[in-house]
């Protein structure tokens, strides 16, 4: 009898040990069967507990009167499928006649109490389906990315969702971003990630940095085009709305539409054009928009409005072209001038990591998604590269970027620097490479890689 009290007290220890210092070990050894049981039988009573049922159909109050029976108690959503994840559970219901997907969003936070769960988040599946995700522990407090399967073109796992999943940076879908966020809340962490991922792409990478270039240019051998001060910045963003038009022009010369024209030869953007003929996409990140946009005195202001313009034409047009954006900034509102509420609305994207006041939560995701401006406010301190993601649509999520030191991100930026390509009208902005940069050996560039 000592010797199974013993084992049971290794057993718990161990128990407790994994739960503090490996979370993720604790909840596929332990935690996922204690979950899976307790889910299960207070299943009924949290449903009830939480609003979640219907009253009985008439029949069957019928049948309880005939019947002289006690009256049925409300039916809760019937149970399609409990499936365990490597960080929580998956729990698909099938609504009852009545209820409605919002009624699950809204009680997502008492469901979490309910089942001692981390987090519960509803999502609908189609209509009459909803699937509750539900995290069995923290995964924002240790990122550790996943190795990708596979790599997509322009798209890149930047960080974790709170749900277990990988937060992707997809620029065929969300052409266009906006990153705000208050000093040393991994804004620029975030970024770093980005362009790290980027680096093993066949992708241009075009830089604004305004902080002198202390964030970008340690990256610049992965770079066709960097400008670090308002001036610089100006003539590159028309040298790229220049290169815009020729990327148009070629895209119109290809076109040549005629009744005997197969459906698949037809393109309006560089991606359908063929492989010899397509230029390489183009990814403009901008470090700090507001330092753009700010101007002192007449001749700033000019050149303040040249660079407003050019941004919103980019974001309008550039999509067909092959061209998007990543705009950052502290703060991104009406109060930097003329014509920037017109290119917020172009940012389908939109990313804010910690924030000094809620009005800098609003210029992100007011005008689209009001709960998530509580959600932003509300991030630790302590806490650096959390942010809450969304985009046009209203959905929204909490996620978590690794930490990438810049030594691991310029790292890949040498490493990857022969895959940069050469862009006529931007040779101009090409920055100058130190010789340790250059130190190696020296690989040649991809087929095509030059041709725009």
């Amino acid at each position: 009898m000592s010797a199974l009290w013993v084992a049971l007290l290794v057993v718990l220890a161990l128990a407790i040990a994994l739960r503090r210092l490996r979370p993720s070990w604790y909840w596929m050894t332990f935690g996922v069967t204690f979950a899976t049981v307790r889910v299960l039988i207070r299943y009924r009573s949290v449903m009830d507990a939480c609003g979640l049922t219907v009253p009985p159909s008439r029949w069957q109050l019928a049948l309880a009167r005939i019947a002289n029976r006690p009256v049925p108690e409300g039916r809760s959503p019937r149970i399609l499928r409990l499936r365990p994840t490597a960080t929580g559970l998956v729990l698909r219901l099938k609504l009852r006649p009545g209820q409605d997907a919002f009624d699950f969003s809204a009680s997502s936070d008492r469901l979490r109490h309910s089942f001692t769960l981390h987090n519960v988040v509803s999502r609908e599946i189609r209509s009459g389906v909803v699937e509750l995700r539900m995290t069995g522990y923290d995964v924002l407090r240790r990122v550790r990315m996943p190795v990708p399967r596979s790599v997509e073109a322009l798209r890149v796992p930047v960080a974790l969702r709170e749900g277990g999943e990988v937060h992707y940076r997809d620029f065929r879908q969300v052409p266009h971003a906006l990153n705000v966020g208050a000093t040393k809340s991994g804004k620029s962490v975030y970024q770093r990630t980005l362009v790290a991922g980027l680096a093993p792409q066949n992708v241009a990478l075009v830089g604004i940095d305004c902080k002198n270039g202390v964030e970008l240019f340690p990256l610049a051998a992965r770079f066709t085009a960097l400008a670090d001060n308002p001036g610089a910045a100006a003539d590159l963003l028309a040298a790229l709305v220049q290169y815009m038009g020729r990327v148009y022009e070629v895209i119109r010369a290809e076109q040549r539409i005629s009744v005997a024209t197969p459906d698949a030869e037809i393109t309006a953007d560089i991606w359908d054009l063929p492989a010899h003929l397509r230029p390489v996409p183009v990814v403009l990140l901008v470090d700090e928009v507001a330092e753009l946009a700010l101007a002192a005195n007449k001749a700033e202001e000019a050149r303040r409005d040249r660079i407003v313009t050019d941004l919103v034409r980019l974001a309008q047009l550039g999509r067909a072209a092959g061209i998007h954006l990543e705009i950052c900034g502290q703060r991104f509102g009406s109060e930097l001038g003329k014509g920037i509420t017109m290119l917020r609305a172009q940012l389908t994207g939109r990313t804010a990591h910690r924030v000094n006041d809620e009005t800098s939560a609003n210029m992100a995701f007011g005008d689209i998604a009001p709960d998530a401006v509580l959600a932003a406010v509300q991030i630790d301190k302590d806490r650096p590269g959390t942010a809450v993601a969304g985009d046009s649509s209203g959905g929204w999520t909490r996620i978590r970027a690794p930490h990438t030191t810049l030594r691991a991100a310029v790292d890949t930026c040498n490493a990857h620097a022969f895959r940069t390509p050469e862009i006529l009208e931007l040779d101009a902005f090409r920055p100058e490479l130190p010789a340790r940069v250059l130190i190696g050996k020296v690989q040649p560039k991809p087929a095509g890689a030059s041709a725009f």
